[in-house]
């Protein structure tokens, strides 16, 4: 059970409007959706995509870097970084494992799948979007593992969209929906507290220093 008492006092080291900025994100947070992208090449791709899923509330990224190792473009995500878990996986099988396992459906996002347009996907399941490299895609092994397939519909020559944009549009789409509906989406009460101890770990100095003082002064 975590330390509300503790909580309360590395708080206090918070100005008014970060605590209450705190307060008004985590209400917005979820886990309910989730995004892997999988061996993205382009650096900035990932940390777009990163930079998006905090803008609409996904509290959760899987990272696969099976093929492409690439550390966070710090400068695009834009501190996004700071604010959503990254789950790295050195492999495709398992990220999906681990995934499923958690209840998650894979959606295989793709072009070329004759399946669901984004405006009529289903939002009743909690899903995982996987986003694919910039000109392969997805690899075979998350096609055939994919629960359902969805598309942008797309009027042009061009037959895809960059996987950053790609990810603004279905997320947006997506936890509209998710915010109108009657599922229960949001983080429960323990996962919220326990972002507030993350998030302020990693806003204010002397962090270690601050929580030792509150212990010992809590023998007193």
């Amino acid at each position: 059970m975590a330390d509300l008492k503790l909580l309360k006092y590395l708080e206090s080291y918070l100005t008014e409007h970060r605590r209450e900025r705190f307060t008004s994100v985590l209400k917005q947070r979820t886990k309910y959706f989730t995004v892997a992208t999988e061996d993205v090449y382009q650096l900035h791709n990932t940390s777009a995509v990163i930079r998006s899923c905090d803008v609409f509330g996904i509290q959760e990224v899987n990272i696969i870097e099976e093929v492409n190792t690439k550390r966070i473009d710090r400068e695009i995500a834009m501190g996004a970084q700071k604010w959503v878990d990254l789950n790295r996986y050195n492999t495709v099988n398992q990220c999906i494992k681990d995934l499923k396992t958690n209840g998650y459906q894979i959606v295989a996002t793709t072009p070329h799948a004759e399946d669901c347009d984004l405006i009529d996907f289903d939002i009743s399941k909690k899903s995982c979007f996987f986003f694919g490299r910039e000109t392969e895609g997805l690899s075979q092994q998350v096609l055939d593992e994919a629960d359902c397939f969805l598309k942008i519909p797309m009027f042009g020559f061009t037959e895809s969209l960059n996987i950053s944009v790609s990810a603004a549009i279905i997320l947006q789409h997506v936890t509209s929906k998710l915010r109108n509906s009657d599922i229960p989406w949001q983080l429960k009460e323990e996962e919220r507290i326990a972002k507030r101890f993350d998030w302020i770990e990693k806003t204010i100095k002397n962090y270690d220093a601050i929580v030792e003082r509150f212990k010992s002064e809590s023998l007193f």
